[in-house]
């Protein structure tokens, strides 16, 4: 593949107890952890679409809207990119069991949050956005696919683009399976490459689908406990603003990312 060059002009970042960039930067910096927080704040959306919007998509809208906001772009004219390894578990759960059971009792609203691209849905809706979006899911190898599509998409439409990838907690027999413990997401705000960029990103395929990266034990837990934290060792990346770093793309596929390409 030949190389992808990209910068970074946004990063967004969502968990209970990461809830953003600047987080990260004090947690990295050696500072502790704040107390968890149980909802984003997700201003972006109407207090109506809050109210009915699952977890999911609050996770999802709060680490795209940080993005953007950093980035200085607007939102309607950016197209996106949001990955999930998983979707919505609990809206998955409730379908399951409510199909199983009470099939007519099924919720319409419910049913609408099911669909993998519900949060794209929600965004582009909260904004107003008519750019093209894409929904991508790849089991643990899902932030690095999303990141390959839209380093890819940023490339070859010369524009930029939003990447939101985010799981939350499983429910039920599918959560025992599925082992993901905690909610995370994050986004980056991606655009063609300039000399002098603050976040310069070069990409490259490689066979290796992952690399040693340090990182502090809270991070280690959080990609062991959720699949969307796998953005962690590139975040950090960006946070120190020097390194490289290689996440799974696919299976058996692994992509580099460098701040600066070595002789």
């Amino acid at each position: 593949m030949t190389e992808l060059r990209v910068q970074v002009e946004g990063i967004g970042l969502w968990s209970p107890q990461l809830t953003d960039f600047d987080a990260l930067r004090r947690l990295l910096d050696g500072h502790a952890l704040a107390e968890p927080v149980a909802r984003p704040p997700t201003a972006t959306l109407s207090i109506n679409e809050r109210r009915r919007a699952p977890e999911s998509v609050l996770v999802a809208i709060e680490a795209a809207s940080q993005a953007v906001a950093m980035s200085n772009r607007n939102a309607d004219s950016l197209a996106c990119v949001f990955a999930s390894a998983y979707g919505d578990q609990a809206t998955t759960d409730y379908m399951c069991r409510v199909l199983a059971n009470a099939p007519t009792e099924l919720s319409p609203t419910r049913f609408h949050n099911s669909v993998h691209n519900a949060s794209a849905g929600y965004w582009t809706i909260a904004t107003d956005c008519r750019a093209p979006s894409t929904a991508v899911c790849a089991g643990h190898a899902s932030f690095g696919a999303a990141l390959l599509e839209a380093a890819a998409q940023v490339c070859a439409d010369n524009r930029p683009v939003l990447l939101v990838c985010s799981d939350t907690a499983g429910m039920g027999p599918l959560g025992e399976l599925i082992d993901c413990r905690i909610a995370f997401g994050c986004a980056l705000v991606l655009s063609p490459f300039s000399d002098g960029a603050a976040l310069p990103l070069h990409l490259s395929l490689i066979p290796e689908t992952s690399g040693e990266t340090q990182l502090p034990q809270p991070c280690k837990a959080w990609m062991r406990d959720n699949p969307s934290a796998a953005c962690l060792p590139l975040l950090a990346m960006l946070a120190r603003g020097v390194g490289q770093c290689v996440l799974a793309a696919s299976e058996k596929l692994g992509l580099r990312a460098q701040m600066e390409v070595t002789a």
